[in-house]
């Protein structure tokens, strides 16, 4: 198992893609070192536009750019791509349905030093309640190369939530990769546990832990917030005795929400694990900030022990 950084990741298949369609180009909001839009611009310099701090900007441009017949890339960290942007994004880009990548970097709580300001808890609940979306949020490396060719491939708006941090490889090399469907990770017959994006890594670990205690439990890994297929998340949580539903972001608007519609009526018993309202904070690592909100392997843990029947500890 390798591990991969998932910007190095994007910024590599974006140069790969280039390289096949000259009609993709890359728009940055001065933060190309970090969100590796630099790998395309080292490549394509005449098809990369360095827009400055200036999001509002960078996003109609982009919509200019798709409607010149370009596939156009923009990038910035998450929380700046789906709330400074976010006007241009509905107005000019969904509205439309223009063809326009918005890529968010450094997703979630990864930039764990820079505090609330720079950490995004709400991008997934702000890019999947606009209309014409595509969501993606991948959870390693190299699925990120598989979403990054899928959304260049699809026509229309397309949103791509990416991790600062390096991830271990899990997602299946032989996975067939299709918008929409969810994929099993692991195999189990107690408690489902539906995850997206860097919480599939906790959730094995927890799944891991429970299975030394005799809980079964089935680790299936979301690739697309939206669309989501609501008749498979009900298949996979037919017969057990409970969810578990993971995500690094708000407990409004993500995952969890769209998890309980989809089983509403069916009585299963469900647990969340999210981010409950409350903004992050600074913090020496990434790690250290899934322990305290509650969003690492140990957290996940006890909530698939409740959803199991078991007694809480």
């Amino acid at each position: 198992m390798g591990v991969h950084n998932q910007r190095k990741e994007y910024g590599s298949m974006l140069v790969e893609l280039g390289k096949k369609n000259p009609d993709i180009v890359v728009l940055e909001a001065d933060l190309g070192k970090s969100t590796m839009s630099c790998m395309f611009e080292e490549a394509f310099p005449d098809r990369y536009f360095e827009m400055g701090i200036a999001e509002q900007n960078m996003t109609s441009f982009a919509g200019g750019l798709a409607l010149a017949g370009k596939v156009p890339f923009t990038n910035t960290f998450a929380v700046f791509a789906s709330g400074r942007a976010y006007d241009q994004i509905r107005q000019s880009i969904a509205t439309a349905k223009l063809n326009v990548k918005i890529v968010g970097s450094s997703s979630g709580m990864s930039d764990f030093g820079d505090g609330a300001t720079h950490q995004s808890i709400d991008d997934v609940a702000i890019m999947s309640a606009i209309p014409n979306m595509t969501v993606f949020t991948p959870c390693d490396g190299l699925e990120v190369r598989r979403a990054v060719e899928a959304a260049a491939q699809l026509e229309g708006p397309c949103y791509i939530r990416l991790c600062r941090n390096d991830l271990e490889d899990i997602f299946p090399a032989d996975a067939a990769y299709r918008i929409g469907e969810p994929v099993v990770l692991r195999e189990g017959t107690d408690v489902t546990v539906f995850t997206h994006g860097i919480m599939a890594h906790e959730a094995l670990k927890a799944a891991a832990t429970a299975e030394k205690e005799g809980i079964s439990v089935s680790v299936v890994h979301i690739p697309t917030i939206k669309p989501l297929n609501e008749e498979a998340v009900r298949t996979l949580s037919a017969g057990k005795k409970g969810v578990v539903v993971c995500e690094e972001c708000s407990i409004r608007g993500g995952l969890n929400m769209l998890v309980s519609f989809a089983l509403r009526g069916s009585g299963i018993p469900m647990e969340s694990v999210a981010v409950m309202d409350v903004f992050g904070q600074s913090a020496s690592s990434h790690e250290e900030l899934l322990e305290y909100y509650g969003l690492d392997a140990k957290s996940i843990y006890r909530k698939i022990r409740k959803a199991a029947g078991k007694q809480e500890i």
